[in-house]
């Protein structure tokens, strides 16, 4: 068995041979605790007959778990100074292949259909930076790419926001857009003492299982989404106050938006927190002749 990478006796010793400085930028925090690296797969419910995507695998602490638990590992990593220390750290796992590239420019549908072709088990596991976290989980989902789902590691409250039900604070457009695509659960709440550099707040693995089909059916999804977003815009207003100013020609359509409220019966006062899944695709269908 190799030693494994994420001890902080062995992370400072990769990081100090190669001259390695953290790039704020890049958001780079590395995990120096192989137990909860090992949680993290476990929540992922691998074999050896699973493919899985990483993003940021920064010295390869996670995909180093990863690629001992499946069948293959491709990971996308930005930083360039980082491919020769993988290069050292993973060369015992001939299982990985590193891609260097910004996955949110990346064409990941072509890349899966080369390396993972005949994989009927494909999962994304990554600690991701957290600057870019929403965009790549929402760039994952929103290209229908044949994945069963993706357990990712982020700051706790944007898995708050993700996992949130209607009537709570953390509850938005967010929690609409990824539970329209999966079925979200926060597994487990990681302190930030297990990263070097320490961030400044802690962290959530949260998991998502992509739905056969979307939560609820809508005639457009664009339109689906404009909804949810507009209706968050301000959370201090009512549905019909922030669908009148976020919509486009929202001020001269005042009237076809009341009467699309009344004919789904949602009351025009209330807030879009308040409102369902089910509600917000029942009224995107109802307003969508009026936007078209």
């Amino acid at each position: 068995m190799n030693k494994d990478i994420a001890t902080p006796v062995r992370t400072r010793a990769i990081l100090e041979k190669y001259g390695f400085s953290f790039k704020k930028s890049l958001g780079q925090n590395f995990l120096i605790d192989t137990n909860i690296l090992n949680r993290i797969v476990d929540h992922a419910n691998l074999t050896d007959e699973s493919g899985v995507i990483e993003v940021g695998p920064g010295i390869g602490a996670l995909t180093e778990q990863i690629a001992r638990r499946s069948k293959k590992v491709v990971a996308f990593e930005i930083d360039q100074r980082l491919l020769p220390i993988l290069e050292e750290t993973l060369a015992p796992y001939g299982n990985t292949t590193i891609i260097h590239s910004d996955v949110l420019k990346a064409d990941v549908a072509s890349m899966m259909a080369t390396e993972f072709a005949g994989f009927t088990d494909v999962m994304v596991v990554a600690n991701l930076p957290y600057y870019v976290t929403t965009p790549i989980i929402m760039k994952l989902l929103e290209e229908k790419l044949p994945i069963r789902g993706i357990v990712v590691m982020l700051q706790k409250e944007v898995a708050e926001r993700i996992a949130a039900k209607p009537g709570t604070k953390d509850y938005g457009s967010l929690s609409i857009a990824v539970q329209y695509y999966t079925e979200a659960e926060t597994v487990m709440i990681v302190p930030k003492t297990v990263f070097v550099p320490q961030p400044n707040v802690d962290s959530a693995v949260i998991r998502l299982t992509v739905r056969t089909t979307p939560k609820v059916a809508v005639k457009s999804e664009a339109f689906f989404f404009q909804i949810t977003k507009a209706s968050f815009a301000q959370r201090r207003k009512t549905i019909l106050n922030n669908l009148i100013s976020q919509l486009p020609e929202g001020k001269e359509k005042k009237e076809e938006i009341l009467a699309a409220l009344s004919k789904v019966h949602i009351e025009p006062t209330r807030r879009g927190e308040t409102l369902s899944i089910e509600e917000f695709a029942v009224l995107s269908d109802a307003l969508l002749p009026h936007f078209q």
